[in-house]
């Protein structure tokens, strides 16, 4: 007797904006055929039913054998995220938010990161409420249920549907649970409002990961009508089979998930398309070598290009990135769109050319492309002009002028050329995986390419991605190493995430872990943060949580309208022409600050911070909330002062990891405030910066605005960087007592009742020794306020005009972004430096490894580079760069060292600036942000002279000071002091 064993089949949806694909695989090991059935229908008004038309039509090419057999339907949408898009008033809710954070966290609003556009859409009431968590799990403050119910009262006046609930450091929050907590409380005060509580939607990071809830929460009503329709759709197709969606990283949601998460369906026609276009290829040739390579999905409207890794899993975009102007946290592909399409619009240009695109006539194109009767000339009439493809009535089209449709031909194949270049890895030439129903828009060659290839199915890629999703489990935690090594800490949280991904439906004989990484907390004895990420095949079988999921929503929403606001206020969009005409304001030797001055500076700031110093983001975001109420902010040159005037200084001290959660509030307010009256001084005339690097870098602007202490800030620092520790100051330098005398008194106040005075010590290193345990003891990050200098002495200690440094980077490095000249933006970042003379870009290439540990609460590591052309193993590989560059750091950049044949050379060194570029955007990496995989360029910067023109000053500030002897300095270059943005534009 022959037994017969089940089949795998996978039914596998794509709803773009054009097309509908479907497809019908065959997953079974060893299967002669793997894609049984595939189509295309035109997208139609109502998703669902253009769902049903693809599936029909696959259904239709399958044996009633076959039918019987499929396991599950896999479906991948923009719906949600064309919401976003396109600002839909009827698809989008009013946002409230309910922030449990105490007395932290207050000076960056919720709301504070988004566009005005999309900020007077969504956005809500917002309350600051007791509750949230310190790094070590420790409450803030327990939640105050007759707190949250007075709020109730507030969301239900105001008619609120949608509520986010965002806690600090609610993704390590597995006892008390204070957002689920709050959230029960809410639904039964106010019966039928949509919530999202933030730990499931993002990991660490809260501003970030309250973003994404907002985003999520605004679409929770529409997100409920669509799955609705999914179900009712497999139901009209007969189908018993349990129904998915795809996510941005190429798993599975079950569509009760997809309801209250269709944030992380953002992403999922990329992934898709990438994971289709891997497996497509492995089909087409099985032994082919894997390599990265580019994936280009030509759409109806759009093409979206992505990196298509070795694993056959996309590169994954930046730890924080943007979607609608919005910075987000959450898993999603690196991708670059264009507004090229089948359905893209060709019209005469300027000067004889022609325009393609943006605009699209999309689903519309079976009825407006003129080879299909319409009255509209797009990239697909001229395809059928050209002799490329045959469909419709070729006829409609044969008068096109010759010389039109080789223009429009030529425009296209620029357009890839152009947008491929700028995702490529290295100058030389990749491989190209041409998918989506667009793909013949493209010629068989293009410039920078190794080869086309045009893979069996290519129109369906889409569909094949979404068919052979797999199931995740994913944990972002940070654990205590008490009693056990990092690694068994890992193998313990790996652990975990496995279990999850089976727990969701994953077999256990292919799940495996896809990512995991480690990233020690600076700051703290013996505490480490884990990411990891499990994945597997589905299991199949019902029994599952994800995979049963038949059951219908009784009653659903009605959308309604949710109007824009009025609003006097709007975005700028800054072309390349604004930026070079942009004039700040100076007036009787102040420098007013602009929003546009902030964001700049805050650009600079974390590229001077070298590796270190904290992500400044959220410190900018406080002051142009400030700037926003009406305050002012405002800069002067150290030169305005008397000699005696006395300038207040200092800033945070503690861990930027701790910073991502619990965001600035009034620590550093606070700190001074007392130490100002505990040393009984009233007249302080200005205030700096302790250090231009990072977060500290901008923090004085927000304590000196008109609202707070109403002091303005002096140009200038008192590191020119950022170092590790406080006795690395400038004014440390100055004092031969080795007793950190112009360091001492200091204050630190943890910002929710604990206040430290430090007025003597014995030596300068117990200074920061003490403090810095002081600081753990007190949440990780308190603010730090040091005894006032005069004006006369920080003549001689200050380093001058740094914010107008970083000004002046921040201006080159948007204006390179604008200008298509990121490529070169290592020399871009130099040039405003202040020339060549004072700098050089290092090296360029691919992260490969990075180390990390905590010793002595600092986080003490080393990444090593490679060059692109050597990681990616492809021929004819620029040889610019060689060898590898490995960078030791401690929180900072140490130092460059070369290796090449077996030989090194140190490059530079502390006290110069190392800094390490995005090579992508031109913006800083935190040695927190090192990764595997990320494109960056490293440049060395000349130190000021306050570090390198005495003994002291190398003795504070060289590689002796971190425990390298044996390495000499040698400058990479001339200091030049940075020019005045005060004085060139009085």
């Amino acid at each position: 007797m022959t037994i017969k064993l089940a089949r795998t089949l996978r039914i596998g949806i794509d709803c773009g904006g054009t097309n509908t694909d479907a497809v019908v695989l065959d997953l079974t090991p060893g299967a002669l055929s793997v894609v049984l059935a595939a189509t295309k229908t035109p997208t139609t008004p109502e998703v669902t039913l253009g769902i049903q038309n693809a599936t029909t039509e696959v259904l239709d090419l399958l044996s009633e054998e076959d039918r019987s057999e499929i396991q599950a339907m896999s479906i991948g949408t923009t719906h949600f995220v064309n919401a976003l898009v396109q600002r839909s008033e009827d698809r989008l809710e009013r946002v409230a938010v309910i922030r449990l954070c105490g007395p932290f966290s207050r000076n960056t609003p919720p709301f504070a990161g988004f566009p005005y556009e999309l900020r007077d859409l969504l956005q809500g009431p917002h309350f600051f409420v007791d509750g949230g968590l310190q790094i070590d799990g420790s409450m803030i403050a327990p939640v105050n249920e007759e707190e949250i119910a007075s709020v109730c009262e507030v969301l239900r006046r105001e008619d609120i549907r949608a509520v986010v609930i965002s806690s600090i450091y609610s993704p390590i929050d597995f006892e008390l649970k204070q957002e689920e907590q709050v959230e029960t409380i809410v639904r039964k005060l106010c019966p039928g409002i949509y919530t999202t509580c933030s730990h499931l939607v993002a990991n660490i990071g809260l501003l970030e990961r309250e973003n994404a809830a907002i985003l999520n929460a605004a679409l929770l009503p529409f997100a409920e009508v669509t799955v609705h329709g999914f179900r009712a759709a497999a139901k009209a197709l007969g189908l018993a089979c349990p129904v998915f969606v795809t996510s941005n990283d190429g798993t599975l949601l079950s569509l009760a998930q997809a309801a209250t998460l269709p944030i992380r369906t953002f992403s999922s026609g990329p992934t898709n398309s990438m994971r289709g276009a891997s497996f497509l290829a492995k089909l087409a040739d099985p032994d082919a070598k894997r390599e990265t390579a580019l994936v280009v999905d030509i759409g109806g409207t759009t093409t979206e290009i992505g990196v298509l890794l070795p694993t056959g899993f996309p590169r994954q975009a930046a730890s924080h990135h943007d979607l609608c102007g919005v910075s987000l946290n959450f898993a999603m592909p690196h991708v670059t769109s264009i507004g090229l399409g089948g359905g893209s619009l060709v019209r005469p240009g300027p000067q004889g050319g022609v325009l393609v695109g943006p605009e699209s006539v999309g689903y519309r194109i079976t009825s407006e492309a003129l080879v299909f009767g319409g009255t509209r000339l797009t990239t697909t009439d001229i395809s059928v002009a050209s002799g490329a493809i045959a469909i419709g009535d070729p006829k409609s089209v044969a008068s096109l002028p010759r010389e039109m449709v080789a223009a429009a031909q030529s425009k296209i194949k620029t357009m890839l050329e152009l947008t491929l270049d700028s995702m490529k890895t290295s100058n030389a030439d990749v491989p190209v995986y041409l998918v989506g129903g667009g793909a013949i828009l493209a010629p068989d060659t293009l410039r920078g390419v190794s080869k086309v290839h045009r893979v069996p199915h290519y129109s369906c890629a889409n569909a094949v991605g979404a068919a052979i999703a797999q199931v995740s489990g994913i944990v972002d935690t940070v654990e205590t190493l008490e009693g056990r090594t990092v690694d068994e800490a890992r193998r313990e949280v790996e652990s975990k995430a496995l279990q999850r991904a089976i727990e969701g439906g994953a077999n256990p004989a292919t799940v495996s872990i896809v990512e995991s990484e480690s990233i020690p907390i600076a700051y703290t004895a013996g505490r480490c943060r884990f990411f990891v990420k499990a994945a597997g095949d589905w299991v199949g079988r019902s029994d599952r949580s994800i995979s049963n999921d038949a059951a219908a929503t009784s009653a659903l929403p009605k959308l309604r309208t949710n109007a824009v606001r009025p609003s006097h206020r709007s975005d700028i969009e800054w072309t390349s022409a604004a930026i070079e005409a942009y004039r700040p304001r100076v007036r009787d030797g102040q420098w007013l600050l602009s929003e546009i001055d902030l964001a700049w500076i805050c650009t600079g700031t974390y590229i001077l911070g070298c590796g270190g110093g904290g992500d400044p983001d959220h410190t900018f975001l406080a002051a142009r909330e400030l700037l926003r109420k009406g305050e002012t902010i405002a800069v002067i040159p150290l030169g305005s002062l008397g000699s005696q005037d006395l300038i207040g200084w200092g800033g945070g001290m503690g861990s930027p990891e701790v910073a991502s959660e619990r965001l600035m509030s009034d620590e550093y307010l606070d700190a001074t405030r007392k130490l100002y009256k505990f040393m009984g001084i009233k007249d302080v005339k200005a205030l700096a910066a302790l250090e231009i690097g990072g977060s500290n870098g901008m923090i004085s602007l927000v304590e000196g605005a008109s609202g707070r202490l109403g002091l303005p800030v002096v140009d200038g620092d008192f590191m020119g960087r950022a170092y590790p520790t406080g006795w690395q100051t400038t004014p440390n330098v100055f004092d031969l007592s080795g007793k950190s005398e112009n360091l001492l008194p200091c204050c630190f106040s943890s910002g929710d009742g604990s206040v430290m005075f430090m007025t003597e010590s014995k030596t300068d290193r117990l200074v920061d020794a003490a403090t810095r345990a002081a600081c753990t003891e007190m949440g990780t990050l308190v603010g730090h306020a040091i005894r006032p200098l005069t004006a006369e002495f920080c003549q001689r200690a200050m380093i001058k005009n740094t914010i107008s440094l970083s000004w002046r980077i921040g201006r080159a490095v948007m204006l390179a972004n604008k200008q298509g000249r990121i490529g070169d933006v290592g020399n871009v970042v130099i040039d405003a430096l202040g020339g060549f003379s004072t700098g050089r870009v290092l090296f360029a290439g691919k992260v490969i490894e990075v180390t990390r540990r905590v010793y002595k609460g600092h986080t003490v590591g080393e990444v090593t580079i490679a060059p692109l052309s050597q990681d990616d193993k492809v021929e004819d590989a620029s040889d610019e760069y060689d060898g590898i560059l490995k960078i030791p750091f401690k929180n900072e950049n140490l130092y460059a060292q070369w290796v090449r044949d077996g030989k090194s050379s140190i490059l530079s060194s502390v006290p110069d600036l190392i800094s390490v570029l995005d090579a992508g955007n031109g913006r800083a990496l935190g040695t927190p942000d090192y990764k595997y995989g990320q494109r960056v360029v490293v440049l060395a910067i000349t130190a000021a002279p306050q570090w390198t023109d005495t003994p002291r000053g190398l003795e504070i500030g060289d590689l002796r000071a971190f425990g390298y002897d044996g390495i000499p300095y040698e400058p990479v270059g001339v200091y030049v002091q940075p020019k005045s943005v005060i004085e060139e534009y009085q």
